[in-house]
């Protein structure tokens, strides 16, 4: 792997000469850093782009507005300002050095001390820079050869850097799931299982964020093996076990054999206990939004048999039904091409046409329009003239029934 980060078309975004220009990059002022660095090395696509600099946050926003450039101070606290290019945005951060951290915050000053500000950082991996004109990475712990090994190492001492931020046990995870070649450190290994209490006095939304983007990875299985095996997520979702794992493993199989893009809802769906009450409760222990809450516990209200896939997805929506047949070790994936670029449409009639067939109004109008809307689905919803056919069916089977 060069110590040069390659050209990319990322790169040559309009707009971006003219930020490091006004940031004074020709000057070493400042430099690309950390994701960006990351995933040029590896040839990876980077779409969230960050510039760390040894200008201080007001001196940066009246550099990028002098030189016509959109400022919008997001994490001012934090040393970061975000400069909006042609639409995208890029972070801003001023370099920093810890002063205090409790586990979840940090209190922090300015430093232009780019080895101070790396050493602040979780992983070597992370702690890369490049010079947005020579291309040269700096590197001073060693992220480009554990890079090029799929190693993912603490920056120093783990259990000092997890003290720092109890998140990043959750972060080494995913970071070893993406990067990694699934062995973990085994100084990282120990320091996250010896922390993993440490995980309560996180914010739930921190911990849904973290697991939910491990589940979007193509691979997450192995590390989530870790965790359960380290009692890593035992003290949060003491609901995840081996028997989830075992169910998440025949998902993934599922997702890949159907082309279906990995999903992290559906696929921690899978990981909890096949109750949809239970995976509620979860749901609302991670603070997750009531849409997310209520796929998740759609994904496991019933099996996807007994039901075509259509009137499947016509009850509970294309999504929901794609989640329960791959979830489904019984339900047949072929019946996820009759899903393809399906719509479910609405029924072509409406009571008033029942009444005017001569059904008296009243409770028997909902009740018809519900058994015509049945048979519909139950025949996968064919033309109005049949549906026509079918009203007219209905509506003499109510009058007899009243005669």
């Amino acid at each position: 792997m060069t110590s040069l980060l390659p050209d990319a078309d990322w790169r040559h975004r309009p707009g971006l000469d003219a930020l490091l220009r006004a940031l004074g990059a020709e000057q070493g002022l400042a430099r690309f850093v950390g994701g960006a660095v990351r995933d040029g090395l590896l040839g990876l696509p980077v779409n969230d782009l960050d510039i760390a600099t040894v200008l201080e946050p007001q001196s940066v926003i009246d550099r990028l507005r002098a030189a016509g450039i959109k400022a919008v101070p997001t994490g001012i606290d934090h040393g970061t300002i975000t400069a909006v290019i042609n639409g995208w945005p890029v972070e801003i951060t001023t370099l920093r050095r810890d002063v205090s951290t409790d586990g979840r915050r940090a209190t922090i000053a300015y430093t232009d001390d780019w080895r101070e500000d790396a050493a602040r950082r979780d992983f070597t991996i992370n702690a890369l820079y490049a010079d947005p004109l020579t291309h040269a990475i700096t590197d001073f712990f060693g992220g480009v050869a554990d890079l090029r090994a799929h190693r993912v190492r603490f920056i120093g001492e783990a259990s000092a850097r997890i003290a720092e931020d109890h998140l990043r046990i959750l972060r080494y995870f995913r970071f070893l799931a993406r990067f990694g070649h699934d062995e973990p450190d085994v100084e990282a290994y120990a320091a996250c299982r010896d922390a993993a209490n440490s995980l309560m006095a996180l914010s739930r939304e921190r911990i849904a964020d973290e697991l939910l983007k491990l589940l979007a990875l193509p691979g997450p299985l192995a590390s989530l093996r870790l965790m359960v095996d380290g009692s890593i997520l035992l003290p949060v979702l003491p609901e995840v076990d081996h028997d989830g794992l075992a169910r998440l493993s025949m998902l993934v199989e599922r997702e890949a054999a159907s082309g279906i893009a990995p999903a992290a809802l559906r696929r921690l769906a899978a990981l909890l206990p096949p109750d949809p009450r239970a995976a509620d409760q979860v749901g609302a222990r991670l603070k997750l939004s009531n849409k997310a809450r209520k796929r998740l516990t759609a994904a496991l209200e019933g099996a996807a048999t007994g039901a075509t896939p259509r009137a499947l997805a016509f009850r509970i929506g294309v999504e929901g039904a794609i989640d329960r047949i791959l979830i489904d070790p019984s339900a047949p994936l072929d019946g996820l091409k009759m899903l393809a670029d399906w719509a479910p449409p609405r029924l072509p009639l409406g009571g008033g046409a029942l009444i005017a067939r001569g059904l008296q109004p009243g409770p028997d109008v909902a009740k018809a329009l519900a058994e015509v809307q049945d048979i519909w689905v139950a025949e996968d919803f064919p033309d109005a003239a049949r549906v026509s056919e079918i009203a007219d069916q209905t509506v003499s089977k109510f009058q007899r029934a009243r005669q």
